[in-house]
């Protein structure tokens, strides 16, 4: 059996202001174009979407009409298997789901969890993202509640996974399809935390007892370290969502699992519709420079190194390179602290920007208790998204 293993597409996303979703149909056709015209020839027997279909619980219009039309066009070629991430709404995105029949599968109840997909001789078993507070409940086999960990809610999950494939015929293979953050794995900036009680990490071992787990969440295409016999990967996000994606080769995963022996894995890289740089320079050197003419049409990210400000300084960068999306003000020899960015906000993380505020206001410097109580009420800001 062959499987297309991808994740994270974050529909309704935009960069630095800028909206994504012509970038975000033009990686989606690569995609439906590895179905319709197969690899060596080899039929895709089921795409497989482990989570962030959406980049908010309430996604724009034109976002879910998007997703609704690749849903068509893939669908009309194979099965297309799907559960919800940590960005998805799982009621709006399950909406519907048990009125679906034939090749559209989305799973996102907690009731589902050890419940498979058969696809040919494969059990694949789509675990939606699980949000501890929710499911430690749901989870649990007795009064006991389950620890409020990732780890503990995702052991029971694979656990009622184990269950189930105890019970298929001798032979069956297997596939968990997981949105969560496996150790081992590398991050980038343009995740959203998955942070419950200071506990966020899966250990790979969770996932033994599996053939292939199709992971989701991480946005570089990567398999964690592990000694687990299980092949782990993230398929990584099908476009660039920050600029310290900007060195990723975006891709998705082809999943070759024969009737017996290893899972045999190939990755298809996707052409990225606008490519991302970061330069630096005085702005004399920047309008001027010929080396700089290859990223005319990329989306840059720009550092002016000039001793002082210079005037109307985002406009006259966007004079010749159309698609900036950061501009900077750090004069040679001057430390990070001191940039000032011109144009969108900076690409920085919450603790940081909080950070910046204090300091902004106040003129002195954030402490450790100001911070935490920050994070805290970040992270309840997001549980209380992540329930709409």
């Amino acid at each position: 059996m062959r499987f297309l293993h991808t994740s994270d597409w974050h529909l309704g996303r935009t960069l630095h202001g800028v909206d994504l979703l012509d970038a975000q149909r033009a990686v989606l056709a690569q995609i439906t174009g590895l179905v319709t015209d197969p690899v060596d020839g080899r039929t895709v027997d089921a795409v497989l979407i482990s989570g962030d279909i959406y980049d908010r619980a309430v996604p724009p219009v034109e976002a879910v009409a998007l997703f609704a039309d690749t849903l068509k066009d893939l669908t009309a070629h194979t099965s297309v298997i799907i559960t919800a991430g940590n960005h998805d709404s799982a009621i709006r995105l399950g909406f519907g789901s048990e009125l679906f029949t034939g090749r559209l599968h989305i799973r996102t109840s907690l009731a589902t969890v050890g419940t498979p997909v058969m696809i040919g001789n494969t059990a694949i078993y789509p675990l939606p993202y699980l949000d501890p507070d929710v499911a430690r409940a749901g989870l649990r086999t007795g009064e006991q509640l389950l620890a409020r960990s990732h780890q503990a809610v995702m052991t029971a999950a694979m656990d009622r996974v184990r269950a189930d494939l105890a019970t298929r015929p001798s032979g069956t293979r297997s596939i968990a399809m997981a949105h969560a953050f496996v150790v081992g794995g590398a991050a980038s900036e343009s995740e959203r935390p998955i942070v419950v009680g200071g506990v966020d990490h899966v250990s790979a071992r969770t996932f033994d007892g599996v053939d292939y787990a199709a992971l989701g969440h991480l946005h570089g295409g990567q398999q964690p370290n592990s000694r687990s016999a299980t092949v782990l990967r993230y398929s990584g996000s099908p476009l660039r969502y920050s600029f310290s994606e900007r060195g990723h080769s975006k891709s998705v995963t082809l999943v070759d699992v024969p009737a017996a022996g290893s899972v045999r894995l190939n990755q298809q890289d996707l052409v990225q519709p606008r490519e991302m740089a970061e330069i630096a320079g005085s702005l004399d050197e920047l309008l001027t420079a010929d080396s700089l003419a290859a990223h005319v049409d990329d989306w840059v990210r720009v550092t002016v190194t000039d001793r002082s400000r210079p005037d109307q300084m985002f406009d006259r960068i966007k004079s010749r390179f159309p698609h900036v999306l950061q501009v900077f003000h750090l004069p040679a020899g001057a430390t990070e602290v001191g940039r000032s960015a011109s144009g969108p906000a900076a690409e920085r993380s919450p603790r940081t920007l909080a950070a910046d505020f204090v300091r902004h206001v106040t003129g002195l410097q954030a402490d450790g208790a100001e911070l935490a109580a920050f994070e805290q009420a970040y992270r309840e800001a997001l549980a209380d998204v992540g329930r709409l």
